[in-house]
C-alpha cells in the first residue's frame, strides 16, 4: 500500500474510534497553501535577507541576484542609441543661411516695387519712358523667381535632412526595445516576495549561484490553515461546500479547544476503494478528502492533528 492509502486507513481507524465514543465525525492534519518562490534571473545571489520562520510582506524585495552583466548590456545599448543621435544632421544652419538670403531677396523686391511706383508716376507725366517701366517689371519678376527658388531650396533641405535622420534613427527603435527588455530583466534580479506570509523553508543562501526557475524559499500565509480530513462515503450527504463546522484541537491531556471552520473543498474521488461497491455498507468504507478552512489564532501549526464535528452533539 502507498503512503496515501496508509494515511487513509489510519484516519478510518481514528474515525471509527471517535464514532464509538460518539464524539467526532472526522479527523485530519493541518496544512497551508504554500508558494515556492523561484529565481527569475541567472547569477550569484548577492543577498537573501530571510530566515525560516520570519514574516515577509507582499511585494517586498527580500534579495538580489547579481545584475552586473545585464546592467553592462543595457549601458552598451544606450551608448549605441546616443551614438545614433550624434550621427543625425541639424538642418538649422543651412536653413538659416537660405532664410537670410530669402530676406535679402524680399528687400530687393520691395525696393523694386517702390521704384516701379515712382516710374509709373513719371510715365503719367511723360517724364519717363514705357521701356523703363517694362525693365523694372522684368526685374521684379526675376527677383520673385529667385525667391521661389530659394524657398524650394529650403524645403528640399528640410526634406533631405529629415529623410536622412529618419533612416539613422530607425535603427534606434529596435535598440530602444532591447533596452526596455534588459530593464525588465534587471527588475527580475530583485527577489520579490509574492504573498504576505511566513517563510517555511529556505533552499538557497547568499553567495550561491542560482538560475531562472530554481527554488529559493517556500512561503505560506499562516493566518488561515486548512484541516485536511477524511470522511466516509455515508458521511458525504451530511456535508456541503461553505458549511460551518466545529474544529477541535488538543488542549492538554484530555481537553480540546473548539474553533469555527468552513468546508471549502470536497474531493470527487475516493482515497481508498477496497473492492467493487455494491451495498450501502460497502460504500461506507470509501474515504473522501475534505478541506476545512480555520482561522489561525497562532496556536495552529502545520502537521497538527485536528478533529471535525459536522453537527452539534452535546458538549
Amino acid at each position: 500500500m502507498n503512503a496515501r492509502t496508509i494515511t487513509a486507513l489510519s484516519i478510518i481507524v481514528i474515525m471509527a474510534c471517535n464514532r464509538g465514543q460518539n464524539k467526532f465525525d472526522a479527523s485530519g492534519t493541518f496544512e497551508a497553501d504554500e508558494v515556492i518562490v523561484s529565481a527569475s534571473a541567472n547569477g550569484k545571489i548577492l543577498s537573501l535577507d530571510i530566515d525560516e520562520g520570519s514574516r515577509v510582506a507582499k511585494d517586498s524585495v527580500v534579495g538580489l541576484v547579481d545584475p552586473t552583466d545585464l546592467s553592462l548590456q543595457k549601458q552598451q545599448v544606450q551608448a549605441t542609441i546616443e551614438a545614433l543621435n550624434e550621427k543625425t544632421s541639424d538642418a538649422a544652419p543651412q536653413i538659416k543661411m537660405l532664410q537670410d538670403q530669402l530676406t535679402v531677396q524680399q528687400t530687393q523686391v520691395d525696393n523694386l516695387l517702390h521704384e516701379r511706383a515712382r516710374i509709373e508716376n513719371l510715365v503719367k507725366e511723360d517724364a519717363a519712358t514705357k521701356k523703363q517701366l517694362d525693365d523694372i517689371n522684368f526685374q521684379i519678376e526675376s527677383a520673385k523667381k529667385q525667391m521661389n527658388v530659394t524657398q524650394q531650396q529650403i524645403n528640399v533641405q528640410r526634406n533631405n535632412i529629415a529623410t536622412q535622420n529618419r533612416g539613422i534613427l530607425s535603427d534606434g527603435k529596435p535598440l530602444q526595445k532591447r533596452a526596455e527588455q534588459l530593464q525588465e530583466l534587471l527588475n527580475k534580479t530583485n527577489i520579490r516576495n509574492p504573498i504576505s506570509g511566513t517563510v517555511i523553508t529556505k533552499y538557497a543562501e547568499t553567495g550561491e549561484i542560482t538560475s531562472t526557475g530554481k527554488p529559493l524559499y517556500k512561503v505560506a500565509d499562516l493566518s488561515t490553515l486548512n484541516l485536511r480530513a477524511y470522511v466516509t462515503g455515508d458521511q458525504l450527504p451530511q456535508i456541503k461546500l461553505g458549511q460551518q463546522v466545529a474544529v477541535y484541537i488538543d488542549s492538554g491531556a484530555k481537553n480540546y479547544r473548539k474553533l469555527p471552520g468552513t468546508i471549502t473543498w470536497v474531493s470527487d474521488k475516493a482515497e481508498f476503494t477496497p473492492k467493487t461497491i455494491q451495498t450501502k455498507d460497502e460504500r461506507a468504507n470509501l474515504v473522501y478528502a475534505i478541506k476545512v478552512k480555520v482561522n489561525n489564532d497562532g496556536y495552529l501549526k502545520i502537521g497538527m492533528y485536528g478533529e471535525v464535528r459536522f453537527a452539534s452533539k452535546g458538549k
